[in-house]
């Protein structure tokens, strides 16, 4: 994660407090604690190491990088028995020895890779874009690379999620802060922590990114960005009501901002009413989903992955209330049918997606039967 932390009492230090190690940058609360480390906590051993390899931020980069990739390769083993990576037709990695990975929604013998790899492609993409100076819309479609299959378009989820996040923030890390690609790096990495299901870590890496962003005088779009991201890790953690009031900022936010048709409106929009939905607030939820389930697909298509989950989100709002109408649980059932098999269409069977529309699925069948309906 971030380096927020003392490194002996992991006192918070936030980006600024505490004292830094003179050679290396590793951080502590205050001399005691720098004095315990080099004495009893083997940093006299470990500080040239760490400024060899950069500095501690670079270092602590690449030694989670090593271990995520680890962990990624073992958890796609199976997957990926006899396949060859797209990239470099190898089954190993040749420098590394890295195995194989595929956390997108390629399926047969499509989208297997290194994650070596894929952190190379997308690094030699976005370097040409800065030499070259081009524009911010194939800057962008570049830097997507770093977090979605360039052959099926989606976002690398699970352990690769957190593999690739750990990629580009090592990739990065050493810029100043006030480029792009490392302010860019920071997100990539939080979100594969979330991913990876580490979301203790993500916060720490959320709230460092927020900090860094209101410190630079970042847009208000930018800050929003980042809300929406600290938001959904406050979920996952169980800050239920901090949660539900940040989303609901960032999508009045984005309303004033952008108006009602903007994919980010839409988005934030959708995020809102999860929130609502896991406080049980569904009155409000289907009230907000009312108002702009209609318009999504026709602005961001069918089978978006917002316009999917807004559906998932409408056909829980229908089941999970407690005043449930017959009619509304069987609208439930088809919505989520209907929506199930888009997903798996799109994303594959093992998407956490489409694993969670499974479930939900499940869920309004039971909730149906037990009405007396056809479940």
């Amino acid at each position: 994660m971030i380096l927020t932390q003392c490194a002996v009492c992991a006192t918070e230090l936030g980006l600024t407090l505490g004292k830094k190690c003179g050679r290396c940058s590793t951080r502590y609360c205050g001399p005691e604690c720098q004095k315990k480390h080099w004495e009893e906590g083997g940093h006299d051993k470990l500080c040239k190491t760490i400024k060899k390899a950069g500095g501690a931020e670079q270092y602590n980069a690449n030694k989670k990088y090593a271990e995520a990739v680890t962990v990624a390769a073992e958890a796609c083993a199976e997957d990926t028995k006899g396949q060859t990576c797209y990239i470099c037709t190898q089954a190993l990695h040749w420098k590394t020895k890295e195995g194989l990975v595929r956390g997108c929604s390629c399926r047969g013998t499509a989208g297997f890779a290194h994650v070596s790899c894929l952190a190379e492609q997308a690094k030699i993409l976005v370097a040409e874009a800065e030499e070259n100076n081009l524009s911010d819309k194939v800057f962008d479609e570049r830097w997507a690379r770093w977090d979605r299959c360039s052959l099926c378009e989606q976002r690398y989820h699970g352990d690769v999620g957190c593999a690739v996040g750990w990629a580009c923030w090592k990739t990065y890390v050493g810029r100043s802060e006030t480029d792009w690609p490392r302010q860019g790096a920071i997100n990539v990495l939080g979100s594969g922590l979330d991913a990876a299901k580490h979301h203790e870590d993500a916060l720490s890496v959320r709230e460092a990114e927020l900090a860094m962003k209101r410190r630079l005088g970042a847009s208000t779009s930018n800050i929003l960005v980042v809300q929406t991201n600290l938001a959904l890790t406050y979920q996952h953690l169980g800050r239920l009501e901090q949660a539900m009031q940040m989303q609901k900022d960032v999508y009045f936010g984005r309303l004033t901002t952008h108006g009602v048709e903007h994919t980010y409106t839409l988005t934030a929009a959708n995020n809102y009413a999860a929130s609502l939905v896991v406080l049980r607030r569904y009155k409000e939820a289907k009230s907000l989903l009312r108002k702009i389930i209609r318009v999504t697909p026709r602005i961001l298509g069918e089978t978006h992955e917002i316009t999917l989950r807004m559906r998932w989100i409408y056909a829980n709002v229908l089941y999970m209330d407690t005043s449930a109408t017959p009619d509304d649980l069987r609208e439930a059932v088809t919505k989520l049918e209907d929506t199930a098999r888009t997903a798996q269409r799109v994303f594959g069977r093992a998407h956490p997606m489409v694993v969670e529309l499974e479930r939900s699925l499940r869920g309004s069948r039971e909730a149906l039967s037990a009405r007396g309906g056809n479940g």
